[in-house]
């Protein structure tokens, strides 16, 4: 086995032996020294572009720590009077074109620039006061707006939609002075094949890109006597909403999110995890009959509104290979609207179903024509995450000291298998705990499939199910999903199940979840510490299997009779569509 090469050199003083190819900011970072990035994203965007990380290397110029990989006997400063005052006006030169107004900001408290001003001692946004460029703000996207106007060229969200996701709808256009981050022609988002994900906005260090903001809607339904308003939370916001009110990441804030959502004033809190329990039996079932009766295969999952409008956009020859089922939100809407109603007596249309989500994309989902039943959607607003906590902070609600509660019986009890959805895995875990017992009749004892776990772009694996041998893959993001694909359509490839989810790390990173900031990336993988939470509450659950969900069985015992039943297919099943790259 070949030894690693160790580089060994000073920084600031301090000797530092890291492996060859390290950059200077990462090596530094080791030493303890935090060097300031904007442009930087780790395994994302390293291009040295907003030179906030010059260091001196003895070198006739200074360099950028992020490109600049370590040599043997390197001597690095990064604390001098030329290199402090190169970062002041690199940062106040991108503040001359930058929307100020930070009171009205979404990333108002949470934003890279304005911390780095602060860290910076950059106190004057207006040193090189002149021309500005003037942007129109693109809010024509059901979930998101763009804002030039508050861009700073990092070119963050442009790797994220190329590299992470495959998409590519946006990128740097004209030079100099006038460069901006666009669409091809200049079209809004709205008009291209974006996936809606919010991955952009994941990565975004300011408030060019953000949510299209819900909570007015929410709040004006709340506000009207006439309507039930029903509320269901992912079960991926459990995971990182205690993030929004400074708890450590992976805590696991369920009782205290019922609670929250309870004081808002929503008539019934419903949980999006008894959803996912269903989603299983409609989908383990689905799948089972696909392999007993010669159905098209691979199956893939439908969860992941980001995935199925990637496939719609580049892969439509995979529509076929599309599990029928709706996302686990959407089929809890239709049983809210349907079941339910019947349940409290309630008329559907005076009942409102708010979800909220880690999700952009659930966004542009719920306003799908076909996730409708008798001219009501299924699913009538979707917040994120992100203003989950807004409308609570607005509400005065001191959260990080609320009780923990239950959610409201009916729709509101689940099992272990419905908590892993969130992670990346989870969705195939899942199924194959009910699709063992559904065919072999006997009981499964290990549930835990480790093999489908983990952040690896691409995780494949054969399960034995009775006699038959059941090729998996799991894929998250969906440049990673495009690889996959492109595998099956070579003939190198042969699987019966895949879950695919569009976000890297699956619902737990999506694009509406808290925002993480490029240092802390630096520290830790949100992907892991969120998942591992899942997994915890999955652990301790007293029942792990969809199947043995006692709400569940009543559903079918009293509406629904079976899964994939007439009337199952009716609510519970969609249709897909094969859509243009760009539309006008």
């Amino acid at each position: 086995m070949q030894m690693e090469e160790l580089i060994q050199l000073t920084i600031d003083g301090v000797s530092v032996e890291v492996p060859a190819g390290t950059t200077v900011l990462e090596a530094a970072k080791k030493a303890g020294i935090n060097i300031p990035t904007l442009c930087y994203l780790k395994d994302i965007n390293q291009i040295g572009a907003c030179r906030l990380c010059v260091v001196d290397t003895g070198a006739r110029s200074l360099q950028a720590a992020c490109v600049l990989p370590v040599s043997k006997g390197m001597v690095v400063k990064t604390n001098t009077p030329a290199i402090r005052e190169a970062r002041k006006v690199n940062l106040e030169l991108l503040l001359s074109n930058h929307n100020k107004k930070c009171l009205s900001c979404v990333r108002n408290q949470n934003c890279e620039l304005q911390k780095l001003c602060l860290d910076l001692g950059v106190e004057d946004g207006d040193r090189f006061a002149g021309s500005m460029n003037k942007y129109d703000v693109d809010d024509l996207s059901m979930s998101i707006v763009r804002d030039n106007n508050k861009c700073v060229l990092c070119r963050r969200c442009v790797a994220a939609c190329n590299k992470t996701q495959a998409v590519g709808v946006i990128g740097p256009v004209n030079r100099g002075f006038n460069t901006a981050i666009e669409s091809p022609w200049g079209m809004p988002l709205a008009g291209m094949a974006c996936i809606n994900c919010g991955q952009c906005i994941a990565a975004c260090p300011t408030g060019a890109l953000h949510e299209k903001d819900s909570t007015k809607e929410v709040w004006d339904l709340l506000a009207d006597p006439k309507k039930h308003v029903v509320v269901q939370p992912a079960p991926a916001v459990r995971a990182a909403l205690g993030e929004e009110f400074g708890m450590p990441m992976g805590t696991l804030v369920t009782g205290k999110m019922a609670a929250a959502l309870r004081r808002l004033g929503f008539d019934r809190v419903f949980d999006t995890d008894w959803a996912a329990d269903l989603t299983i039996m409609e989908e383990a079932n689905e799948l089972v009959d696909r392999l007993r009766n010669g159905g098209v295969l691979p199956m893939i999952t439908s969860c992941s509104p980001g995935w199925i409008k990637f496939c719609e956009h580049y892969y439509s020859d995979f529509i076929p290979n599309l599990s029928t089922c709706k996302s686990p939100h959407e089929m809890e809407g239709a049983m809210i609207k349907s079941y339910y109603a019947e349940r409290a007596g309630i008329d559907p249309k005076d009942i409102a179903v708010v979800s909220v989500m880690p999700c952009t994309a659930k966004k542009f989902e719920a306003k799908r024509p076909e996730l409708s039943n008798a001219g009501l959607q299924d699913v009538d607003v979707v917040i994120t995450t992100r203003e989950l906590a807004r409308m609570i902070k607005e509400a005065g609600i001191d959260f990080v000291n609320l009780p923990d509660e239950d959610f409201d019986p009916l729709m509101g009890e689940s099992t272990g298998a419905g908590v892993i959805f969130g992670a990346t895995g989870g969705v195939m875990e899942a199924a194959l705990r009910t699709a063992y017992e559904l065919v072999t009749g006997k009981e499964l004892e290990q549930v835990d499939f480790n093999t489908v776990r983990g952040v690896e772009g691409v995780k494949e694996a054969s399960i034995q199910v009775g006699d038959i041998t059941v090729n998996v893959a799991v894929a998250h993001g969906t440049a990673n999903a495009a690889k996959l694909l492109d595998s099956i359509r070579r003939g190198e490839k042969q699987y019966h199940f895949i879950e695919i989810m569009g976000c890297p790390g699956g619902c737990v990173t999506g694009g509406g979840q808290p925002i993480v900031s490029a240092p802390k990336r630096m520290e830790c993988d949100p992907r892991e510490i969120r998942a591992a939470a899942l997994y915890r509450e999955d652990a301790g659950k007293p029942l792990r299997k969809s199947h043995q969900n006692p709400e569940i069985q009543a559903l079918y015992d009293e509406f629904l009779g079976r899964p994939n039943s007439h009337k199952a297919h009716q609510l519970l099943h969609t249709t897909y569509m094969a859509r243009p790259k760009y539309s006008r």
